[in-house]
């Protein structure tokens, strides 16, 4: 099933509760993965930033929330229990908790607006009006921007002289860890002479192995033929590995034929490339960073 959002986690964070003790945050998180029978993928699938996992990330939330309202307490750090407010909305045995729920708590009311009047109140308030945690919303709003500039990146490829198109190829490698030096990275291109082979570069700084490039600015697909000859090229040259990049796409017997040859050809598409140009910042530039803390508790075990 797909990781519930943390407001479906609500009731089941109360409910697990309500027996009265102190719960350990992280025990928690275990017993609602077991409830929601979440796979191992699915409990350890992390935050784009890779600091937590979004499970745990939405338990947080949930619990926060819930704390806000009233009707969890954090006696010490870790834990938490539910309140008598708690225990009375148990009571009445909700269908669900959600913010609309919240929102009848003068506690949580305050939060909230204190929330809307300070200046990043844009993503916290994303959070409190949809499924989305603030996390969560940080995450989608980066990914919306993420696929525009990989469009406009993948665009202006496909604009650019097919000179231009072989050195861009070699910039990524090297920023990538491939080709030692961009110069050394340079004097590799195109020095093959063989029709199948665009370029050779340095799978390390030692030149201790070469990868054969074959870089195409391509509008229509791929197909199987192509990489056969490029196959070929490669064993020509007694070569092992080779990667094969496009601006377009790869058709599927061209991805199957890869696959299978004892050769080692690497098929980075369009898309692909794009996406690793964005990663490894060639051909684009940084507008602005945004810095996501969260609490350090090392510090606070010092006390």
């Amino acid at each position: 099933m797909a990781i519930p959002d943390y407001q479906a986690l609500m009731l089941p964070v109360l409910k697990t509760a309500s027996d009265g003790r102190e719960h350990k945050f992280s025990q928690l998180v275990e017993e609602l993965a077991s409830q929601f029978n979440l796979t191992t993928e699915e409990r350890n699938e992390l935050l784009p930033s890779g600091s937590q996992a979004i499970f745990t990330n939405r338990v947080g939330w949930a619990r926060s929330y819930l704390k806000q309202a009233d009707l969890l307490a954090t006696p010490k750090r870790g834990f938490l229990t539910i309140t008598q407010k708690g225990i009375e909305l148990l009571a009445r045995n909700p269908i669900k908790i959600d913010i609309s729920v919240l929102e009848q708590y003068p506690g949580f009311i305050e939060f909230r607006n204190r929330k809307k009047d300070r200046n990043d109140s844009l993503i916290e308030a994303s959070g409190l009006e949809s499924n989305l945690t603030p996390e969560d919303a940080l995450a989608s709003a980066y990914n919306k921007l993420r696929s525009s500039l990989e469009a406009e990146i993948l665009g202006a490829i496909k604009e650019a002289s097919p000179a231009f198109f072989e050195r861009l190829v070699i910039d990524l490698l090297v920023k990538m860890g491939y080709g030692g030096s961009r110069q050394d990275a340079g004097k590799a291109l195109g020095k093959s002479g063989d029709g199948g082979i665009d370029g050779i570069i340095n799978e390390d700084r030692l030149g201790l192995d070469v990868i054969y490039i074959q870089a195409k600015r391509w509008d229509g697909v791929v197909g199987r033929p192509e990489i056969q000859k490029f196959a070929g090229a490669l064993q020509g040259q007694r070569a092992r590995k080779g990667v094969f990049i496009t601006t377009s796409s790869f058709s599927k017997e061209a991805k199957e034929f890869a696959s299978f040859i004892n050769t080692k050809i690497i098929l980075i598409d369009g898309e692909q490339l794009s996406g690793l140009m964005a990663e490894h910042n060639v051909g684009v530039s940084i507008v602005g960073q945004y810095e996501v803390k969260k609490l350090d508790s090392d510090y606070f075990d010092n006390e």
